[in-house]
């Protein structure tokens, strides 16, 4: 076991070396197309290097990922249809990931703090995506509505992680009722997804271990006179029970939730 720790931990290296020596000529690069171009047109390269990172992981990690769903989402010919995105949240995964795996620009709501990462969050700062303060919660519930519904009038897709933060293996957040809101308040539907990222890349970690990651796609969730708290809890309940049929494993003894167990205050998260 020390042994394959071992390997496990010498790959994990090569691959943040891989993407320490990718990311700084990528985000040059695109800073300067950022120039010239705005849009799709500059997310659509910048979502180039999150295509490296995740084969990178794939080729020198062994972490693979599988998705089903796909069928929930809209198609090319409903491209200006718009959906909130509510996703599991359990490592740096998914977020590298999703941009790669749907077929339409997304729009992140994210901590501005991810601004200040040289050279990735300077890139990310040139793209049309919500970034927020969150010791001022209300501002950025403003930000969040304003810029969203903005953004679904445009056809582009916000996502959100409703638990707010990454969560670990076989543990569960408190779901907040941002995405619902944006959801209703934009007259969207709400599509929810679960992924079981922590498998492979665990939460606050870079020790990756080969495996495979499922994500699944739940049904859109149509907003429409809905109740904030009453939509999460809906999407909540799908999630957390997909998350237990993909990685059962990880909650094994554990008790199945409530439907909404969860407290869904707050806005912006």
């Amino acid at each position: 076991m020390r042994l394959r720790v071992v390997g496990w931990a010498l790959r994990s290296a090569l691959f943040v070396l891989w993407m320490a020596a990718t990311v700084v000529p990528w985000g040059v690069l695109m800073l300067l197309l950022s120039i010239f171009v705005r849009g799709p047109r500059l997310y659509w390269p910048t979502m180039m290097w999150l295509r490296m990172a995740i084969g990178g992981a794939r080729i020198i990690c062994g972490v693979r990922g599988r998705v089903q769903g796909m069928h929930h989402l809209p198609t090319a010919a409903q491209s200006h249809s718009a959906v909130v995105l509510a996703a599991k949240h359990q490592s740096t995964w998914e977020t590298f990931a999703f941009p790669t795996l749907m077929p339409h620009p997304l729009a992140y709501v994210f901590k501005r703090e991810l601004l200040y990462i040289p050279f990735f969050g300077w890139a990310m700062g040139r793209l049309d995506m919500i970034h927020i303060d969150r010791s001022k919660r209300a501002e950025a519930w403003n930000k969040v509505a304003a810029q969203g519904r903005r953004l679904a009038a445009e056809g582009i897709w916000v996502i959100m992680f409703p638990e707010g933060t990454r969560t670990a293996r076989g543990s569960q957040g408190v779901y907040k009722s941002g995405a619902a809101r944006l959801a209703i308040a934009s007259g969207v539907p709400i599509v929810p997804i679960a992924a079981s990222s922590a498998k492979c890349w665990p939460r606050k970690s870079f020790l990756l271990r080969p495996g495979v990651i499922d994500v699944s796609i739940g049904p859109a969730i149509d907003s429409s006179g809905r109740q904030p708290d009453e939509l999460m809890r809906e999407v909540e309940a799908w999630i957390e029970t997909e998350m237990r049929r993909l990685d059962p494993e990880a909650y094994a003894g554990a008790y199945a939730p409530a439907q909404g167990a969860g407290r869904r205050a707050g806005a912006a998260s």
